[in-house]
């Protein structure tokens, strides 16, 4: 800058560093979820559900990473103790409130389990009681949680008696975007547990897939076949138990053998 440009600048002018003015600005669903999550604690012990041993968790002792001696443990998330924080006290005795209106179970029969976990909510529920619990987390004016976003499949083979779990993910619309997650444990002996098509109709299709994938039959649906497996597909191919499979692939000078043949690995 010239001496002359320098005159031209008034005297009263203030100066100071250029800020840049934002780029994106954080739409309201986001400014809600943050201030939902404001105050939430997360007060549980987590529980040990299994130990893990070698690179990658090697089941056949084929490693040759040289990382065969780790050891790491895995923990979970455990019961949550109240308050849980920001909003999710209020949920729980909403929840409760509206099982005892409706002659429903106890909130302690429905709801096994509470886990706060990261700033999220999830209730364990018993599958006796999952419809119950879905309709009222429906239709509650001060619930309102009138979309499944999905349903999920998981399956922990060390969890005995509740080695398959069937979760779903909710969102309020109606009450600042708040979401909330369901999660019902069967045996593997048994994995049978009611549909919510009657609840949310769009679950359809997510069941379907958590049947083709998992193995989990949601009574009640109104066609529950394979979705993404041909009809006639031996077993479930998320399933950790699922055997690895695979065809040859051969290249020139070499033979890529079929995923079983390789190393194993969980």
């Amino acid at each position: 800058m010239s001496e002359n440009d320098k005159n031209d600048i008034p005297k009263d002018a203030v100066t100071g560093p250029v800020v840049e003015p934002p780029t994106e600005r954080k739409s309201e669903t986001e400014l809600a979820q943050e201030d939902g999550r404001a105050g939430i604690r997360e007060t549980h012990d987590p529980v040990l559900v299994a130990e893990r041993t070698g690179m990658f968790g090697s089941s056949l002792g084929n490693d040759t990473s040289g990382y065969g001696g780790l050891d790491r443990p895995v923990f979970f998330p455990g019961q949550a103790q109240r308050p849980y924080g920001g909003w999710f006290d209020q949920l729980a005795d909403d929840l409760a409130s509206a099982l005892q209106r409706t002659g429903g179970p106890d909130f302690a029969e429905a709801v096994t389990r509470v886990v706060v976990d990261r700033g999220e909510l999830t209730l364990f529920v018993d599958r006796a009681h999952l419809l119950a619990v879905a309709q009222l987390l429906r239709d509650e004016a001060a619930l309102r949680f009138e979309m499944c976003m999905g349903v999920s499949g998981v399956h922990y083979p060390q969890e005995t008696g509740h080695e398959l779990h069937a979760v779903y993910h909710l969102l309020s619309i109606t009450n600042g975007s708040k979401r909330i997650r369901l999660e019902v444990t069967t045996p593997e002996g048994d994995p049978h547990l009611p549909s919510v098509v009657s609840v949310w109709p769009g679950a359809d299709w997510h069941e379907r897939e958590t049947w083709d994938m998992f193995g989990l039959i949601f009574e009640g649906h109104p066609a529950l076949t394979r979705i993404l497996m041909p009809d006639d597909w031996p077993g479930h191919p998320q399933r950790k138990d699922y055997p690895l499979g695979g065809i040859p692939v051969e290249y020139k000078g070499a033979t890529v053998p079929p995923a079983d043949e390789r190393r194993s690995y969980s």
